[in-house]
Formats: structure tokens, C-alpha cells, sequence
């Protein structure tokens, strides 16, 4: 009953501050930032390289023509140049650090060490007390 009695700016205001609302608010804003940071690498060094290989920055003006129809390749190769870029940048900068520190935590957890608190979410510090209050009670 007490929660039918809240007002709608209380209830919005819950919303606002439960975790995946702000994580997903946080996520979607480095993201952003991050497809900045990959959009300057591919425009400012990769499509560079690949003018001075290829002898063309840009690709897009790249076609051919068959019974009066224009094909643009070129723009599907600028794109696919641009996917292959991002893709390359989010393995290198997220993806391999992440492994990297998912198979350290694992050695720490197999070496029997245990995690710090400040490493696990709320849940698992949660479960961590509960287990601990159940070796307490069989102990005693």
C-alpha cells in the first residue's frame, strides 16, 4: 500500500537513480566519445595510409557501370574500411584488456585468494556474507 501512495516525481525519481538507468546513461555516453576517438583515428591515420598505398584517401567515388547502372563500390569500401577500423580499436582497447583482467582475476580466484570487496558488485559481497554466516553456523 505504501508504494501505491507514492507520487509520480517519487517513483520517476527511483527510476532515475536505480543502477542499469545511470550504468546505461554512463555506457551510452562513452560510447559516443569513444566513436569520436575511433572516427579520428580512421580519418586522420588510417585513411592516410591507405592513400598512400592505394594513392586514394577516399574510395567513394569508385564505380562501375553495366547497361546504364551505376555501381558505387567505393562507398561500400569506404564502409567496410570504417567497420573493420572500429572493430580493430573496440578488440584492442576493450576487448583484450577486459580478457586480460577476467583471466587474471581467475588465477587470483584459483591461486584461492579472495577478490576485495571493492572489485565485486553489491550481490556478490551479499552472497559472499551470507555463504560466510552459513560456514559460522555449521561451525558452531
Amino acid at each position: 500500500m505504501a508504494d501505491a501512495k507514492k507520487g509520480l516525481g517519487t517513483e520517476f525519481k527511483e527510476f532515475l537513480m536505480r543502477g542499469n538507468v545511470v550504468d546505461l546513461a554512463v555506457a551510452v555516453v562513452i560510447g559516443g566519445a569513444f566513436g569520436a576517438v575511433v572516427k579520428a583515428l580512421v580519418t586522420d591515420i588510417i585513411t592516410p595510409i591507405i592513400a598512400a598505398i592505394f594513392g586514394k584517401p577516399d574510395f567513394a567515388a569508385l564505380t562501375f557501370t553495366i547497361h546504364k547502372s551505376h555501381f558505387l563500390y567505393g562507398d561500400l569500401i569506404n564502409n567496410v574500411v570504417n567497420f573493420v577500423s572500429i572493430a580493430a580499436a573496440v578488440f584492442v582497447f576493450v576487448v583484450k584488456p577486459v580478457n586480460f583482467l577476467v583471466e587474471r582475476r581467475k588465477k587470483a580466484m584459483a591461486g584461492g585468494a579472495e577478490p576485495d570487496a571493492a572489485t565485486l558488485s553489491d550481490e556478490a559481497v551479499l552472497l559472499q556474507e551470507i555463504r560466510d554466516l552459513l560456514r559460522n553456523r555449521q561451525a558452531g
